[in-house]
């Protein structure tokens, strides 16, 4: 497995605003049947990770769909949660989440903060997650072992996991590199207008950071050059790249035609230009006169905003980018999602 793991490792270290979706199925030309979803990444795909290991995403996390915070940085359903739903599967469930989770359609790795270099730091120290992408793929190794042995076991906990052949059958998507580089595109990200000295000469006229933006570009070229290699070292897996960050740049450049308000303006945040303070994030309290009160609120109507909390995106703007890469106009090969099993030049 080795080879495989690092020929991953270098893929992934150029993914930065794009989706990687993979697959190991047969290759008519009929539409996919995936029995389940394997998810690597960050904040962006994470449904609980984050959460269960630190601490609860506080509210108003989750109150537009879930209506109570859910292990998501959102107010509701991020774009893993709308495949999940256009496959008819189940939302993921985290792995490190041990309540109420069921594997039997898939597992989620991601984990809020996590990277695709180990940064050797921990999430009280300067922000960043321990379980990088390595730590990610331990994960999935021993589940697929120990789920096996589990369900030859038999027993309650067996129909909980996926089957031997659901792991060859799969869709795995891989969507992590913001925290690494912090790409995205994050030059028109809250956090990043609002935390570094950008002068007026590298805005464009979206009011996004073009050096930023650059980079994450630059890094998406690379990719597209590593699948090429990647394709021809797994021909019996079927990769598509999707490019996430035109979809997001035309949402946020074009956000009026589309419904959306203020796109660089944080729903969820407490003050200033772009309503983001890192002191004082989504869900912050603060006591005054001994009562505890929420200072950083969510806004009156998250579904005309782009920005959900400085970093993440809204359910609606995520239920948009979806709309957009689903239909594969935005992959290379260009190819609809509910196709994305067939190999290339197949």
């Amino acid at each position: 497995m080795e080879p495989l793991y690092l020929g991953l490792s270098v893929l992934i270290s150029l993914l930065m605003s794009a989706t990687l979706v993979r697959s190991e199925t047969g290759v008519s030309k009929s539409s996919c049947h995936f029995p389940a979803i394997f998810n690597f990444g960050d904040s962006n795909s994470d449904t609980g990770g984050l959460s269960a290991a630190f601490g609860q995403a506080p509210y108003p996390n989750g109150e537009t769909y879930f209506h109570t915070p859910s292990g998501r940085f959102s107010d509701g359903r991020l774009i893993v949660d709308f495949i999940a739903e256009s496959l008819g599967l189940p939302y993921l469930s985290s792995y490190l989440d041990s309540l109420g989770s069921n594997f039997s359609h898939g597992a989620n790795f991601a984990t809020a903060g996590s990277t695709i270099r180990p940064q050797n730091t921990t999430i009280s120290q300067s922000g960043y997650s321990p379980i990088s992408l390595d730590v990610q793929y331990v994960q999935f190794s021993d589940f697929r072992k120990r789920s096996q042995n589990i369900r030859k076991q038999g027993g309650l906990f067996g129909t909980s996991l996926p089957k031997e052949e659901d792991f060859s059958q799969a869709l795995y998507t891989f969507d992590i590199g913001q925290n690494d580089l912090t790409a995205g595109p994050v030059g028109c990200l809250p956090y990043v207008l609002d935390r570094y000295l950008i002068t007026a000469a590298q805005i464009d006229k979206h009011g996004c950071a073009t050096p930023f933006n650059d980079v994450a570009q630059h890094f998406n070229q690379r990719l597209k050059s590593a699948l090429a290699q990647l394709r021809k070292e797994l021909p019996l897996a079927a990769i598509t790249y999707v490019d996430v960050y035109s979809v997001k740049y035309t949402l946020i450049s074009q956000a009026k035609k589309y419904g959306f308000e203020n796109p660089l303006v944080a729903c969820c945040g407490h003050g200033g230009k772009y309503n983001y303070n890192r002191y004082n994030k989504c869900g912050s309290k603060k006591t005054i006169n001994g009562e505890e009160i929420v200072i950083a609120k969510s806004c009156s109507n998250p579904m005309v905003k782009i920005n959900w909390d400085g970093v993440h995106f809204t359910e609606a703007a995520n239920k948009r980018i979806f709309n957009q890469i689903a239909n594969g106009f935005f992959s290379d090969p260009p190819i609809p999602l509910r196709m994305s099993c067939h190999a290339t030049g197949l």
